[in-house]
């Protein structure tokens, strides 16, 4: 279903891969809030989050993002001005260090050295700042994934499984952070238990993405439930580098 609230539009979206369709065409929105797209490996949901993050054309059909459609180079730009991006493997950077990791993104960004840090504090990386990122524990590489993400304060922010693999006394601690990190927030996973604490959960399978339905929703009940204000210090860098939008874009 597609509202006037919904943060994407999707109109006759279809992607296929490899002579099969990953999404037959369909038309729908999804709305603010984090959003979880669950389904089992190889359904397409990296390449869904990909198609949806601009980064890859679809067969059929259009995205709209923020109320416009992504049709033309410049709306292109507005859009992904707008859009943190953390992919499921950034192995092509395992060897930089933190801050380079996170200052190349604040570059692509146009962000100033001030963002860095600002990103890097809020979510406890300044200690290791100076690693590798293949010297980190697999929970502080996420961590390090989002600073880069979301270094430019994205009103949208993708990240593909991000808690693949991660034992579970991190993905406690990650829960918390991850739906801070934009307004609207579409994070993957092969299950939909490990989603339970999403505003809402999407299937995707043999080509279909669908709402979890009620029966569904009892089954993905929150594993991790964080509270409603998690992470105060979180929260306040980024609602510090919102305000600051503005000012940074010109710097």
């Amino acid at each position: 279903m597609i509202v006037e609230s919904s943060a994407i539009v999707a109109k006759g979206l279809g992607i296929r891969r490899g002579g099969r369709w990953l999404l037959r065409p369909a038309s729908f929105g999804i709305p603010g809030g984090v959003i979880g797209i669950a389904g089992p490996a190889g359904s397409g949901k990296s390449v869904l989050l990909a198609t949806l993050a601009t980064l890859r054309r679809p067969q059929t059909g259009t995205v709209e993002l923020f109320g416009e459609p992504v049709t033309t180079r410049t709306a292109l730009r507005r859009a992904r001005a707008r859009i943190g991006f953390l992919p499921s493997d950034a192995r092509w950077a395992s060897g930089s260090t933190v801050t380079d990791f996170v200052s190349y993104a604040a570059y692509y960004q146009r962000r100033p050295s001030s963002s860095v840090r600002r990103v890097l504090d809020g979510l406890d990386l300044a200690d290791v700042a100076s690693w590798q990122l293949n010297e980190l524990p697999a929970d502080l590489r996420v961590r390090a994934g989002l600073a880069a993400a979301c270094v430019h304060a994205p009103d949208l922010a993708f990240l593909d499984a991000p808690l693949s693999g991660l034992p579970a006394h991190a993905v406690r601690d990650l829960v918390p952070l991850l739906g801070t990190v934009a307004p609207t927030v579409v994070v993957t996973a092969e299950s939909a238990a490990d989603l339970g604490w999403c505003d809402r959960v999407y299937l995707m399978d043999a080509g279909r993405l669908a709402l979890a339905d009620r029966v569904t929703a009892r089954l993905v009940r929150p594993v991790f439930r964080p509270p409603q204000r998690t992470m105060p210090h979180i929260a306040a860098a980024w609602s510090r580098a919102h305000r600051s939008r503005g000012a940074l874009a010109h710097a």
